[in-house]
């Protein structure tokens, strides 16, 4: 379904026959709501919530990793927070909107047509969260960290998703002649909400976009600025709090058909009640913020948790075998090299070439001759050779040193 682009001289003809004074529409009316391709449709209120999923899934994995996180966690987590979300929104909007597709006349079926429009986030939030629950539950990470690395992307995602409206021309404000009021146009048909003679609108699409962006550039800066003050959950808490002030205003300037309870609207309702829960949970959370875990990593598979060789002895060396300490007949050798194995020593040397028992100089100092265990040991200060180590049988294993065998 398409809408022809609406020209300003067509904009200033319908002004000037209300004559109600009304300014030129500075948002026009969208050219089009779908793209057709052969027999496919790409509606353009699916794109922008998909459009809003990518950013939001891209920030939080930038987060979550500064955090310490592993990595594509965000993106596992999407998938059935995303489809959750969907569903959930849906469910909430066919309930309180259900004279839309129950009753005479009504076509029950198109309660599943998602493309044409009809979600709430009191709905979505709840479901979605529940989705990323799952995940984090079954890695065994802390909710209430994921939350802190999400709670700023939400309403960036919100911020694109709401210009889905605006294609689908629905949802909009009160009649308006302010320089930025939207044109509403009844080519292909009179929008919920419209209100004969009036052509243009409040854009609260645009309202709640802008509100969106910038609460998510608060929940960043409050996130940099009071990183522990907000942990436990809190930062998503004020996420929570902020959405609600800014839907609070803009629902109230909604025109469209919606129920009614003591003079607001449902959704006004909807918002008093859950910034009071959210205010709830705020001052519960602050006064048990060492309680909350903090795992950013999935149970096995935090850093540090590798198995190295972490013997005293062997200076927690990495590679090479860790066999039983050789302790010689006459001494204790370096643990965790036992027979047949050739641990580099810190210099590159064998351990096995390390004479612990003698004491070797520092010109020339002492050698291994050999299997027969026989040592010749030169004296720097004589520079002549000890005829009685090799007449009196001394052996390297028998005089406290270690060597191969």
């Amino acid at each position: 379904m398409t809408t022809p682009v609406t020209t300003l001289p067509h904009a200033a003809a319908e002004g000037a026959a209300a004559g109600a004074g009304r300014t030129l529409a500075a948002i026009p009316s969208p050219p089009l709501s779908g793209i057709e391709i052969g027999p496919l449709t790409i509606h353009l209120y699916a794109l922008c919530i998909l459009t809003g999923v990518i950013a939001a899934v891209a920030w939080s994995e930038r987060r979550w990793a500064a955090m310490g996180g592993e990595k594509g966690t965000i993106m596992d987590l999407a998938v059935p927070a995303v489809i959750l979300g969907l569903i959930g929104g849906r469910i909430y909007h066919v309930i309180t909107d259900y004279q839309l597709y129950f009753g005479e006349g009504r076509e029950p079926i198109r309660a599943l047509f998602i493309w044409e429009g009809g979600l709430g986030i009191w709905g979505a939030i709840p479901l979605g969260a529940l989705g990323v629950w799952l995940v984090a539950r079954q890695r065994g990470l802390s909710m209430t960290k994921l939350s802190f690395a999400i709670a700023p992307a939400l309403p960036l995602a919100q911020a694109f998703g709401r210009w889905g409206n605006y294609f689908n021309q629905e949802l909009f404000g009160a009649p308006t002649d302010l320089p930025w009021a939207l044109h509403v146009s009844t080519d292909n048909g009179i929008p919920a909400g419209y209100i004969p003679g009036e052509t243009t609108y409040h854009p609260t699409f645009l309202y709640e976009s802008l509100w969106c962006l910038a609460l998510a550039g608060l929940l960043a800066w409050l996130g940099r600025r009071y990183a522990d003050r907000l942990a436990g959950g809190r930062l998503f808490a004020v996420y929570v709090m902020g959405y609600c002030v800014g839907r609070f205003w803009i629902e109230y300037l909604r025109v469209d058909p919606a129920h009614d309870v003591l003079g607001l609207r449902l959704n006004n309702w909807t918002s008093v009640v859950v910034f009071l829960l959210a205010v709830a949970y705020f001052v519960w959370a602050g006064r048990r913020l060492d309680q909350f875990s903090t795992r950013v990593v999935p149970v096995g598979r935090e850093a540090g948790t590798q198995v190295f060789d972490t013997d005293p002895a062997s200076g927690g060396r990495d590679g090479g075998d860790t066999g039983p300490a050789d302790t010689g007949p006459g001494g204790t050798g370096p643990a965790g090299t036992g027979p047949g194995t050739d641990a580099p020593d810190r210099d590159g040397s064998s351990a096995g070439d390390y004479d612990q028992g003698e004491e070797r100089s520092s010109s020339d100092g002492a050698k291994d001759t050999g299997p027969d265990g026989a040592k010749d040991a030169e004296t720097a200060e004589s520079g002549t050779e000890d005829a009685e180590t090799t007449a009196n049988g001394t052996a390297t294993g028998s005089s406290g040193t270690e060597r191969d065998e």
